[in-house]
């Protein structure tokens, strides 16, 4: 199975974005499914206030946790980060139009009429999983770019 095929599993289990994308490259980051559901399980919804979107804070979990810094004074680990990280917020924002969850659902997700517009709209059922998918996509591009520079750490 491949990780969107698992990302896009795991949404469908009601496990929030975080989790599911996170959770589809655990044994990558040497993490159980356990310790991956626990990680993202507050970042789900823009950290449930509508910010950045689930999809992409689980994604920035797998990149910190392949090319992250290693300790204190970690340069080399700090300016990889650095890099992916834009990486991924920028490819993401391409791709979908933003990072922020409520610009892309189109509503405030802290209200009730927010919540329940994404309900009604099936949202949270058929948008959300194609955010999954997309971040999903854009780690593997940078991985797979990762894995041709001097800076991939297997």
């Amino acid at each position: 199975m491949s990780h969107k095929e698992k990302a896009v599993n795991y949404f469908s289990q009601n496990l929030h974005c975080s989790q599911a994308v996170l959770a589809a490259f655990a044994e990558e980051c040497r993490i159980t499914e356990e310790e991956s559901l626990k990680l993202g399980s507050c970042f789900g919804g823009g950290m449930r206030k509508g910010e950045v979107c689930g999809a992409v804070t689980g994604a920035l979990m797998v990149l910190g946790l392949l090319y992250g810094e290693k300790s204190v004074g970690d340069t080399e680990g700090r300016q990889v980060s650095n890099k992916v990280n834009d990486l991924m917020m920028n490819r993401f924002k391409e791709k979908c139009g933003s990072y922020i969850c409520n610009d892309l659902l189109g509503c405030d997700i802290t209200s009730a009429e927010g919540h329940k517009y994404c309900v009604d709209n099936k949202l949270f059922t058929e948008f959300c999983p194609k955010m999954v998918a997309a971040a999903v996509d854009v780690v593997e591009g940078i991985i797979l770019e990762q894995k041709n520079t001097d800076n991939y750490n297997d």
